[in-house]
């Protein structure tokens, strides 16, 4: 059974943390790469966003509201110790488990997770959502990403973007937890 994680996540200043280099949702992928030995997709803005988290508000709501469909880009991030020797296209096809990582945003996922989602075939895969939030919880996510796939979605893993920048063994406990390793 071979699993992927795909991920979009989002550094500079973020809710309760402040300038960070590496966004909460990447923190939380991080460990769940340690603990499977999954490979990392990342999903990426095509236009980056503002360094500032009031910045990045604001062009998400505006986004929102005109039903804008973001324009991405997706690279294979490289382990700590090892090169990338696959495409993202072709780690994603092999997946039959992805672990879906996103930071909720007005209540909803980012505009780029929904872009990914429906710019992949998801015939046959389970998706198991992961979450960076500051104090929402899922909210219907899992419904929403389950609509837009068709693949047959389990419960996810939910981490607050504090205990995400500031309690690295906190989440390596949630995810063994959530995985059951």
């Amino acid at each position: 059974m071979a699993s992927v994680i795909v991920v979009f996540s989002r550094a500079d200043e973020n809710y309760e943390v402040g300038y960070v280099t590496e966004g909460n949702t990447a923190k939380v992928a991080d460990a769940i790469a340690a603990a499977t030995g999954a490979p990392i997709i990342e999903i990426l803005p095509a236009e980056p966003y503002p360094a500032t988290y009031d910045g990045t508000v604001e062009r998400v709501k505006k986004e929102m509201e005109d039903g804008v469909e973001a324009a991405i880009a997706v690279r294979m991030r490289a382990g700590d110790d090892a090169e990338v020797d696959v495409s993202a296209d072709s780690a994603f096809a092999a997946a039959d488990t992805v672990y879906l990582g996103y930071p909720i945003w007005c209540g909803v996922p980012p505009l780029e997770v929904d872009t990914f989602l429906r710019g992949h075939d998801w015939a046959g895969k389970t998706i198991l959502p992961f979450i960076t939030h500051g104090g929402s919880g899922f909210k219907e996510t899992p419904e929403h990403i389950a609509a837009l796939t068709g693949a047959d979605v389990r419960p996810g893993l939910a981490v607050t973007g504090v205990v995400a920048q500031r309690d690295p063994e906190a989440v390596r406990r949630a995810v063994e937890g959530w995985l059951g390793v």
